[in-house]
């Protein structure tokens, strides 16, 4: 079967205790960036992508994103996964593994990032190298609150670690996957799993990583949420090229 790319993961059951003031009420994959929700700005990036269907976990406020998704408009089919306790990015996978069954190939997205950037040819680098895993990159700032990588010339990774405390480079994790589905046989049975703990680690020389072109922040701090919503009105009326500012880094 080839790269059909018509799933994804859309992860978005944090508790966003850090923007407690403003996730009193609204979970944080639901906050407004310029009127329009969190979630739904990645469905018109999975409409673009060309992706049918996305499963998106819940746990907090989980009555708020049923209510969001039954009232979208959208061409993507959505599929709810409640989690009364949160498995972890790596867990959720694992739990619905049942939903990529017959996706040879499928995307995750940590949905708390606010994203514009050349996914396309993250599709195109991915069907270049037979790795378990393709990671989108940036190169950040502040390597020691990320999960940094290394690759040699082929885009190899050839390190992985989470929030070094002595990083041996600046290109970090932007939370923006596509697997394939060995990548299966590497997540846990059951229980909690995060994939920049347990689990990229261990595919190290075995997933690849490039650069992605274009913005993406970490909506889920007070100041990063604050930046996201002033850069939002210029940011989403560009174009996404190779010669698009480098991506903001995750706080």
């Amino acid at each position: 079967m080839g790269a059909s790319f018509s799933k994804a993961f859309l992860l978005a059951a944090g508790l966003g205790t850090r923007l407690r003031s403003l996730t009193s009420k609204v979970p944080k994959c639901l906050l407004p960036i310029n009127g329009r929700p969190l979630l739904s700005i990645w469905l018109e990036t999975c409409e673009r992508l060309g992706i049918e269907e996305v499963l998106i976990n819940t746990h907090y406020l989980a009555d708020k994103v049923q209510a969001w998704a039954l009232n979208e408009k959208t061409s993507v089919r959505i599929r709810l996964s409640h989690e009364p306790r949160l498995l972890g990015s790596a867990g959720t996978v694992a739990a619905n593994r049942d939903f990529v069954g017959d996706a040879e190939d499928f995307f995750v997205f940590y949905a708390d990032n606010l994203v514009h950037a050349d996914l396309e040819s993250l599709k195109t680098f991915h069907c270049q190298h037979q790795g378990l895993i393709t990671l989108g990159l940036f190169q950040t700032a502040a390597p020691e609150a990320c999960g940094i990588v290394t690759v040699d010339n082929t885009g190899c990774v050839t390190s992985f670690e989470e929030k070094p405390v002595r990083p041996r480079s600046d290109l970090a994790n932007t939370g923006i996957y596509i697997c394939r589905q060995a990548v299966l046989e590497y997540l846990p049975k059951e229980g909690f799993a995060d994939f920049g703990k347990d689990v990229l680690p261990r595919l190290v020389g075995r997933m690849w990583g490039t650069a992605l072109n274009g913005y993406l922040i970490d909506v889920g701090t007070p100041d990063n949420y604050r930046k996201a919503l002033e850069d939002w009105p210029l940011v989403s009326r560009k174009s996404v090229l190779p010669s698009l500012e480098r991506p903001v880094g995750r706080g």
